[in-house]
This record gives structure tokens, sequence and C-alpha cells, in this order.
């Protein structure tokens, strides 16, 4: 498409855990680090320049499977790209912390896709 706002790449990907403790170990074992982020509420991996998050119980946004998060320059302009294509906002652009925003929405056949912007 000319004249859309190219993506980073997918670098963050987040997966709903029932026990944190379970899914810390095997992701540990499985990408062979400890994680940077260890609390209560999110574990999260840095590795070969992907994040990896476990997030509790799906999080405040009730995640129920992976959500993968597309990387953007600009979250407002993908935003209103990819809604003009077709797709739905399921979760409104906010900010998570330390100036980075993000949103879900959905493709047509109801695919969770995440939108990530760092400041």
């Amino acid at each position: 498409m000319n004249g859309s706002s190219p993506t980073q790449g997918a670098r963050t990907v987040l997966h709903p855990v029932s026990d944190l403790a379970a899914a810390k170990a095997v992701y540990a074992a499985l990408l062979g680090v400890a994680p940077q982020t260890d609390g209560t509420f999110y574990v999260g991996f840095d590795v070969a320049g992907q994040h990896i998050g476990l997030v509790p119980g799906g999080g405040p946004q009730g995640m129920t499977s992976p959500v993968t998060y597309w990387h953007v320059p600009d979250l407002a302009v993908k935003l209103a790209e990819v809604t003009a294509a077709g797709a739905t906002v399921r979760e409104a652009a906010h900010d998570v912390g330390g100036g980075r925003l993000v949103a879900t929405v959905t493709d047509p056949d109801g695919n969770v896709l995440g939108l990530l912007q760092d400041n």
C-alpha cells in the first residue's frame, strides 16, 4: 500500500498464563534466559530482539490467547490506517507507563492484533 505507515516489526508477544511461577520456569527454559522483568503482575523476557511477556489471568485486558504487538512509529496513524481498512478497535490507545502506548484491534475474522509505540 503506497502512503501507509510501515511497522517496525512484530517484536512483542504477550501470553496469558494461569500459573505465573510455572509459566516463568517453562519460558526461561525455552528462551534460555532469566526474565528481565519479574513481578507478581508481569514477567518479561528480552531475547534476540523480541520481548515475551507473561500476564497472569490475562491481565486487565482479559486476554484469552497470545497477542502479538506490532511496533509502529506513530500509533494514532497506524490505528487510523487499520481501522479504515476494516479492523475494529478492541482496546483504545493508552499509555502503559514510560510513554509506551498500546492499542488492540481485531481483524475481520476476530483475530486480535496489538499495536505498540515507544516514545
